[in-house]
């Protein structure tokens, strides 16, 4: 069966018009050999945590869809076996299994053991490819107990395996096939991770994006841990558009106009599309993509996108008379509040900010960007002129917002003569004034923040106990924020003001922990605070100040014996240790816990337990804000019954 390479004369077959180039051994380029990424796993795939975990499957899935950017993959599989190794098949043209001229060996075994090599450096293998340094193969190779790879071509079945990234067997012919394509099986290094659990809703919501960003293409989830097992098939032919959808159907948002406006431009190999839609919320939520990676910190296409809105707004609002005078501008938060966007540039040459890929840097990209915005909206509001109002109507009244928060910010300041002088009168302040060494726990009621005053070691950790009525966030914008008694003394220790006064370089301590009860209340707290860092002050997340604590459930005593336990497996392994008969204390709030037993088991740094929190726990918790703080009763009813397995004690 022809699978568009024929390795006798080296000539690839062009099926799609989407390469033009040779895809053989002779395109797989090698730039360096591998190095000791066992030694150093984090430069390559972020950490060796759960993120790291995950990453490897990404980086093998990315391979696939480069595939289908190609125009030769239409099927992807990923499957979850026991043990938690990982299956990935596609149904492209498989890897070349001719011999590397360079090298004198396969190209299969090429691919998987020499770092930078692969058919994406400046070969004509790919046109398009997201994995620009051509190291995902090798890596994954050199982080897992072993790795199998099966490629389907030319009507037989090639064969290799590895294991710790050195060769176990060369690549030999195992049976004869019908098909095409590549299936690549891996199991990830005990040595290396520090867990290796797969989540299997992670790995959806990945594989789904992918499907978003490839409108046609097959991708199937398939968790195979279990009898039941679960499996998820996605094909979105409305790509884009149907991913905006989605993120209103899942948060339950309401929107301002029925349909999703999208336009899309090109400019030789490189090529832009956008697809957005307004909301009633007061949030932004705008994903950036570059050749299906997400960027998470923007670049250059996101740069150009929010530019050329801000300035398509205010122009045409000058034309139509909504804005008359300069002093009327709208900003960018303003013209962005209730926006959800998917943005995504698919570039010959991208340049990447580092191996993760979180920010795009082509320059060109941002004219190509900025001019189709500009352009293609100014005539879509042009032929829709009651949407445009509607929009207009809604950036406006955020306008007016932002104007009545400058006045309840300047008022707040004149409140006291000096802004050293105003902290919160309960906050229980440190001697160190390094907020290197400092921190600051934020405590859910006056019980367990006498505690933990009583507590805490007074040189470096201050303490701010929370009161009085929370404010939904959810239905809130920041004008609302100056006049909250409770999270305004927050904004008001931490010294670095709010919204577009902001300021991390006014930071007074360098980790604010939030402390609060392991009961349903507590929860919500903790939810509430991380939704608000997350809309109101998201540097501190992205640069890593947010923390939460993690106080025991129990205490196990037998005479003078004591443990404490953070979870019901290891209370029953304590009562075993003590031999049995012990003392069991269940704590239901922190206010039950003495300021030495406080000190001991949840402020001490020697012995304590912190989960820092990264802006995807911050973007979760946002999600789930919004569902549960919303105004739509079904969302909030299906998302507890989803949810209500997951949960253990649970106190009412």
């Amino acid at each position: 069966m022809d699978n568009g390479y024929d390795q006798t004369n080296d000539e690839l077959i062009n099926k799609s018009g989407f390469t033009d180039g040779d895809y053989g051994a002779n395109q797989i380029q090698v730039l360096e050999g591998l190095e000791a990424v066992r030694k150093r796993p984090g430069m390559y795939i972020g950490s060796t945590g759960t993120h790291g975990l995950h990453h490897l499957v990404y980086e093998i899935v990315d391979n696939s869809i480069d595939e289908a950017l190609a125009g030769y993959c239409g099927h992807i599989g990923v499957e979850i076996l026991p043990e938690n190794i990982i299956r990935v098949t596609d149904d492209g043209r498989g890897i070349p299994v001719g011999i590397q001229p360079k090298l004198g060996i396969s190209a299969v075994t090429v691919v998987f053991t020499i770092l930078h090599a692969g058919g994406k450096f400046g070969g004509s293998g790919y046109k398009v490819s997201g994995g620009l340094h051509g190291v995902g193969a090798s890596v994954v190779n050199a982080l897992s107990e072993w790795l199998e790879v099966e490629v389907y071509s030319e009507g037989k079945v090639y064969f290799q395996r590895f294991e710790r990234g050195n060769i176990a067997c060369d690549l030999k012919i195992i049976g004869e096939t019908d098909k095409n394509g590549t299936q690549i099986s891996f199991k990830p290094d005990i040595e290396i991770f520090e867990d290796l659990v797969y989540d299997y809703d992670t790995l959806l919501s990945r594989l789904r994006e992918q499907a978003f960003l490839n409108a046609g293409l097959h991708i199937t989830l398939t968790d195979k841990r279990e009898p039941e097992g679960r499996s998820e098939n996605m094909c979105y032919e409305g790509g884009i558009r149907h991913f905006v959808e989605y993120i209103h159907q899942k948060r339950a948002l309401e929107v301002l106009h029925p349909n999703v406006i999208y336009f899309s431009a090109s400019d030789g190999d490189t090529s832009a599309e956008v697809a957005m839609q307004y909301n009633d919320s007061y949030n932004d939520s705008i994903y950036s993509f570059a050749n299906n990676i997400h960027t998470n910190d923007g670049g250059t296409h996101e740069t150009g996108f929010k530019t050329a809105l801000t300035r398509l707004f205010n122009d045409y609002g000058k034309k139509i008379g909504f804005i008359k005078e300069d002093k009327d501008r709208l900003s960018g938060d303003d013209v962005r509040e209730g926006l959800t966007a998917i943005i995504s540039v698919k570039l010959h040459e991208a340049q990447f900010e580092g191996q993760t890929k979180a920010k795009l840097g082509n320059t060109e990209i941002r004219q190509l960007m900025d001019g189709m915005v500009y352009d293609k909206l100014m005539t879509f509001f042009d032929e829709n002129p009651s949407v445009a109002k509607a929009i207009f109507d809604k950036a406006i009244m955020a306008n007016r917002a932002r104007e009545a928060a400058r006045k309840a910010r300047d008022l707040t300041r004149r409140k006291s003569a000096l802004e050293s002088a105003s902290l919160p009168g309960k906050l229980a302040d440190c001697s160190d004034r390094d907020p290197t060494n400092t921190e600051i726990y934020i405590v859910e009621g006056d019980s367990a923040g006498g505690s933990a005053k009583g507590g805490r070691d007074r040189r470096f950790q201050a303490i701010l106990p929370l009161w009085g009525k929370m404010l939904n966030v959810e239905r809130a914008r920041l004008d609302k924020v100056y006049g909250n008694e409770k999270l305004m003394p927050v904004v008001t220790a931490l010294g670095t003001s709010i919204g577009e006064d902001f300021d991390i370089s006014k930071l007074r301590y360098g980790k604010l922990i939030i402390m609060a009860d392991a009961d349903v209340d507590g929860s919500h707290i903790r939810t509430l605070l991380l939704t608000f860092f997350f809309r109101f002050m998201r540097p501190l997340i992205e640069e890593g100040h947010i923390y939460i604590a993690q106080p025991p459930l129990f205490k196990i005593a037998k005479g003078k014996q004591v443990r404490y336990a953070f979870s019901d497996p290891e209370r029953d392994r304590y009562i075993a240790e003590l031999g049995g008969n012990a003392d069991i204390q269940r704590y239901k709030g922190l206010g039950e816990m003495d300021p030495h037993q406080l000190w001991e088991t949840t402020m001490n740094p020697e012995n304590r337990t912190i989960l820092r929190v990264d802006m995807e726990d911050a973007a979760a918790a946002d999600e789930v804000f919004t569902i549960l703080m919303g105004d739509k009763v079904e969302p909030r009813r299906e998302f507890i019954e989803a949810n209500a397995r997951y949960v253990q004690n649970l106190d009412i």
